[in-house]
């Protein structure tokens, strides 16, 4: 069981590193911390085992902080911030209040890492280290924290919601320098998701005519049609199998079991639906555009040089 709960976050990072080699095109250096943080990698990698050892579900909540980081003014850590008495942060925003979790594991590798380099290494990097590293290659480094974040930009909707339309998700991708390829690859990360009830009621009550019957009335049993006490009650993304990062979630697809509208929409007739079938037939094909996907959102409007600042603490400004 132990053994299983690290595993997931562990393919993860395994399928970066065998990929990623050639795509990092961010004006940011691998060896940014060599000498001033020499054992940064280390701490980092010890704490997220840990974590996902605690709890398999936290590679996937992982994954989902650093996407909702970068898609709201780039890959700048402004996600990490609590709200205060004169302004409101991100956490609190639709697309993450409730939702968006891991920000005490963050707190944890932070604590860790500005006990043995205080003041030297960016909340931003952290969550990008998080994702993005592991042993036989280091991920491009050098980002800054940003000192404030935006409710408003997000919940302007630069963050696709779960009911969105094809031409919603292309768009919002798009705007961040993502193709609809990526989108597709990157969507793949919900092979070890979870999603709560409020987020898919809509689809398994009514969407009768793009849903699979047995499986919508499967999901019912947890989630009741009128909104109320089963709204938080979770269900995987990946009904076969939720703790590997496999192909299963695009296999779902083909059968119209996607649990979100967000899900189904990338093959139900659409210009993805070629996607979506390689992937449910190539392991190699999801990993090598996963990755792509993912070094470039992590490439998304850093913060470097003087802007920003190094956070001594994720959850305020210095």
């Amino acid at each position: 069981m132990e053994y299983n709960k690290q595993r997931t976050m562990l393919i993860v990072v395994l399928i970066i590193i065998m990929w990623s080699c050639c795509y990092s095109h961010a004006q940011l250096s691998s060896d940014f911390y060599k000498q001033s943080c020499p054992s940064l990698f280390y701490v980092v990698r010890r704490e997220v085992q840990r974590a996902v050892t605690r709890e398999r579900r936290m590679a996937a909540s992982l994954l989902r902080l650093f996407f909702h980081d970068c898609f709201v003014n780039g890959c700048d850590g402004s996600i990490l911030l609590d709200d205060t008495s004169t302004s409101m942060g991100e956490k609190t925003a639709g697309p993450n209040n409730n939702s968006v979790r891991g920000f005490d594991v963050v707190d944890k590798i932070k604590s860790r890492v500005e006990s043995l380099c205080p003041g030297v290494v960016s909340c931003a990097d952290i969550l990008a280290i998080i994702l993005l590293d592991g042993p036989g290659w280091s991920v491009k480094l050098g980002r800054r924290d940003s000192t404030t974040a935006s409710f408003t930009t997000a919940n302007s909707g630069v963050i696709p919601p779960p009911t969105s339309t094809l031409d919603n998700l292309i768009n919002r991708f798009r705007a961040q320098g993502l193709s609809s390829r990526d989108m597709v690859a990157l969507s793949g990360a919900h092979t070890i998701g979870q999603a709560r009830c409020v987020t898919f009621r809509d689809r398994i009550y009514n969407e009768s005519n793009n849903i699979e019957l047995s499986f919508a009335l499967s999901r019912q049993r947890s989630c009741s049609a009128a909104s109320g006490s089963s709204d938080n009650n979770e269900a995987t993304l990946d009904i076969h199998s939720p703790g590997r990062f496999d192909l299963n979630y695009y296999r779902q697809l083909l059968n119209h079991r996607g649990l979100l509208t967000s899900d189904q929409v990338l093959y139900s007739g659409g210009s993805t639906d070629s996607l979506v079938v390689s992937y449910s037939r190539s392991l190699n094909a999801f990993y090598r555009d996963f990755v792509r996907g993912m070094v470039k959102m992590g490439d998304i409007k850093p913060l470097t040089g003087s802007s920003g600042e190094i956070r001594n603490n994720c959850r305020r400004p210095n």
